[in-house]
């Protein structure tokens, strides 16, 4: 074929309702591409066709639609995607996409986590300013973005570093403050000397290093801003096992780790000198007990030989204030201390307190805000101070006279300019030699709440509207990676926690779904014996199943390996070659493709052909059904048994694979299965018979059907294929042609497809039903039940055992699981039947 190209300039209003005239002139036309072998040419000339149509998504705050809000974490504008950026948003688009094609009301947002040391020490080193190397980087990679194909809501785009975004951080500081949840003391922090700032004590690794600079990390005596976390931490932990989380695995464990038994609780003591003279190094001694009943017959406090106060013991004493008692501190190396604590209460062993009074000590503790809430020994307040500029401004000055006043809500922002200021008054007392606090905050507080940010986001005179966040929160389904699954995490179900607890948000877990998905590895190689890192190019690959090579140069053996990209490793690939080797489409295809987004992606060109080839096979199928649609004109439609045979075998193949796809879309989020089943769908549309790819009704349906469900994953191609294959089709009520293919509905299963309803013991599969999918989306619990514990296999399972409870789950329009709990008397023969499964 001769193959005629022009690349066409795009300059049209997309309307949420497109013409088939309008479709027509927007495709890039069979005269302009004749070719029945698609090209990689070919596959750049359709997405610069598309690209300006496919993009624009917005979420309908009036809409009578089903909400679903669909969210990956928002990324730091380091100035260019990685490919983990291009696997986490490639997803989030294909999610989205679905759900939009189910008739949800998506909300889709995007915005920029844009405080934090990494520009700060960037604009530093080039001497430039923060915010003009960030705002670049901002919108080199929102272009990427948007040339990734990403369907994301702009018109709610935020970037942390904006006054009219970090306005609303200091708000949340001052309710904080108000709560009596934001407090400032002196502590022993952890100190990088190489990023000059003080680290919380979740950004230290276990071998004492700084998380972002490497460092190894000092302790200081600094006066810091915390956050009381361990108000809510028996909340938090307790809403781990919420019905209301799905999907969280092993991050629920996670948490949990982190969190800890909320098996005691802390208080904070007064530190008192015994001369008015002298001040002690801390004003504060945080104590932790299981029994509160202690504190009222507390003789001593016991510190560890490192503690600030451990060297001047004798000048002070620590005020009880449950006994209005000053009681000593005394020094000790082997005393009982809790875990994780560096102070403990030291009582007499006649004495042991009343347990009665326990209550009693409790209340008065929450009613001075001195503690008295459930939290483990290990668990310490979030410290949020940060001694950089590019961050938000914590909203407090500090007065001679009055000491540290909030700054009133109508002055908001305190903008970056302003805390570079010497003096200022106090808004108090008006005292003219007052200074704003110089410390800004961590930027996991800008993120622990952006999520709600995104609902109003042009809001200018508040937070956010609560009958917003009442119909769209909460975050139907959350991607993001593993190494935010602890202190992001963390951080911002804590914040929603406290909003729920002040009434603006209406549930306390802000995430319903997690998709975690795994990081993008690329092939390393390392010299063995010294472990220097070699490009790819000065590598001789010996043995590629066996990983055995040889650098070129010396020759000596390289160790072969799979790694988290890296320029470190030399491993890293960038997405701009890979653009512009493979295509917009195929990179997200290949990107989504083989392995499920939660497992690691080796990036290896091993996996392309199957996808690429999967292209070309669509192509050459739109490609002859146009051209036999053509030709079917002047002959007549064959009525033989086997014409109607190939229809019904379509049919269900339609059926069986659309169940299948929409299942992992929608169920397992298990996007590498749905492709594995469009790829089946595609195999018997091309095993089709030329008289039925002429005539059939049910092989155009067909057709449409896998060209829509292609949509999400490859937009532009799926576009492209669209617009071909609604000009050779005949007209009829399976799709609306006068729509876009982002504009279809997503395909259901037909009424009379008989589906499955499985029926489980204890989780261990072992009998099914066909049953129609009109009945099936019918059946009640109650029925589901019975027709699982009338099967032979269950009955026979079960023999004599006692049934504990019947678990039935519904997957409307694709399958009903019944699980049957029953007593586990013979796990023998349970064991062997599980191996038989896992070996099928």
């Amino acid at each position: 074929m001769i193959v005629r190209l022009r690349i066409h300039q795009v300059f049209l209003s997309v309307s949420n309702v497109v013409s088939k005239n309008f479709l027509r002139r927007l495709s890039v036309g069979c005269k302009e591409i004749d070719e029945r072998v698609i090209s990689s040419e070919t596959k750049k000339v359709i997405e610069n066709h598309w690209k300006e149509c496919i993009n624009h998504a917005e979420y309908k705050e009036k809409s009578s639609q089903e909400k679903h809000y669909v969210l990956s974490m928002f990324p730091y504008p380091s100035g260019n995607l990685h490919m983990g950026h291009v696997r986490v948003y490639t997803i989030s688009d294909a999610m989205a996409r679905f759900f939009r094609m189910c008739g949800k009301n998506v909300l889709h947002p995007m915005g920029w986590d844009a405080f934090g040391l990494p520009a700060e020490n960037a604009a530093i080193q080039r001497g430039i300013p923060a915010q003009k190397w960030t705002e670049s980087n901002i919108q080199n990679m929102k272009s990427q973005l948007e040339k990734l194909g990403c369907s994301f809501d702009w018109s709610r785009e935020i970037a942390t570093c904006q006054p009219e975004y970090y306005k609303w951080t200091q708000y949340l500081f001052l309710r904080l403050f108000r709560e009596g949840l934001a407090y400032q003391r002196e502590a022993l922090v952890n100190w990088d000397p190489i990023d000059e700032t003080v680290l919380a004590d979740e950004q230290v690794d276990e071998n004492g290093c700084s998380w972002r600079s490497g460092a190894k990390v000092e302790k200081r005596l600094l006066k810091q801003w915390f956050i009381r976390t361990t108000r809510f931490a028996k909340e938090l932990l307790e809403g781990l096992d919420s019905s209301s989380l799905e999907d969280w695995r092993d991050i629920i464990k996670l948490q949990k780790h982190w969190i800890g038994d909320c098996d005691g609780y802390t208080f904070d003591f007064a530190v008192v000198s015994r001369h008015p003279e002298q001040k002690p190094a801390i004003s504060t001694l945080n104590l932790w007990t299981q029994k509160p009943e202690l504190l009222k017959v507390t003789c001593f406090v016991g510190i560890s030989p490192t503690h600030p106060l451990a060297e001047d013991t004798e000048n002070f004493k620590v005020m009880n204030p449950f006994t209005g008692q000053k009681i000593p501190i005394v020094v000790s190396e082997d005393g009982d201390f809790p875990p994780g604590c560096d102070a403990f209460l030291g009582t007499s062993t006649t004495d042991p307190g009343n347990p009665n009074e326990s209550e009693e000590v409790l209340q008065k503790a929450q009613e001075l805000g001195i503690g008295g809430f459930p939290v483990s020994s290990k668990l310490k307040d979030w410290l949020i101070s940060r001694q950089r500029v590019w961050g938000t401004p914590i909203p407090i000055i500090h007065c001679p006279d009055c000491g540290p006043v909030t700054v009133p809500e109508h002055s908001l922002p305190v903008t970056l300019q302003q805390i570079q200021e010497e003096h200022v008054s106090c808004p108090e007392c008006n005292n003219p030699s007052a200074r704003r606090e110089k410390d800004t905050m961590d930027t996991f507080v800008d993120s622990s709440w952006y999520f709600l940010r995104f609902l109003d986001a042009k809001n200018n005179d508040e937070i956010f509207r609560k009958d917003l966040a009442r119909k769209t929160m909460p975050v139907d389904l959350y991607i993001g990676g593993k190494e935010h699954a602890v202190l992001h995490l963390y951080y911002a179900r804590f914040m929603n926690h406290f909003l729920h607890s002040i009434g603006l948000v209406p549930q306390s877990e802000p995430f319903r779904r997690l998709l975690v998905q795994g990081m993008v590895m690329g092939r390393s190689f390392r010299v063995k014996g010294t472990g220097k890192y070699l490009p790819e190019s000065e590598v001789e690959i010996l043995d590629e199943k066996r990983n055995k090579a040889v650098e070129k140069a010396s020759r000596k053996p390289v160790v072969v390996t799979w790694e988290k990209m890296s320029k470190s490793k030399l491993n890293g690939v960038d997405p701009e070659e890979v653009f512009e080797e493979l295509g917009i489409d195929t990179t997200r295809l290949v990107i989504l493709g083989d392995v499920a987004p939660f497992s690691h992606r080796n990036w290896s060109r091993s996996t392309f052909p199957g996808l690429i080839n999967w292209q070309k096979r669509l192509w050459m199928t739109v490609y002859d059904f146009c051209l036999l649609r053509q030709e079917a004109s002047s002959s007549e439609m064959p009525k033989d048994a086997k014409f109607a045979e190939e229809e019904a075998k379509l049919s269900d193949a339609r059926n069986y694979y659309v169940k299948g796809a929409t299942f992992h879309f929608r169920h397992t989020h298990q996007i590498s299965v749905a492709i594995s089943k469009m790829q089946g769908l595609t195999n018997s549309i091309r095993r089709a018979p030329k008289e039925v790819v002429q005539f059939g009704k049910e092989y155009q349906r067909t057709l449409g059907t896998q060209i829509i469900m292609l949509a999400p994953l490859a937009p532009h191609f799926a576009s492209e294929l669209w617009v071909r294959f609604s000009q050779g089709a005949q007209k009829n009520d399976a799709f609306d042609f006068d729509k876009d293919v982002l504009q279809q509905t997503w395909p259901e299963v037909d009424q009379e497809y008989e589906l499955d309803l499985t029926a489980k013991v204890n989780g261990l599969e072992l009998a099914s039903k066909k049953i129609p999918r009109r009945t099936l989306d019918r059946m009640t619990r109650e029925e589901a039940s019975k027709i699982a514990l009338e099967r032979d296999e269950i009955i026979k399972f079960i023999g004599n055992k006692k049934i504990l409870n019947t678990v039935v789950e519904f997957y409307p329009g694709l399958e009903i699981v019944v699980n049957v709990i029953a007593e586990k008397s013979n796990r023998k023969k349970e064991s062997s039947l599980e191996k038989q499964q896992q070996s099928c």
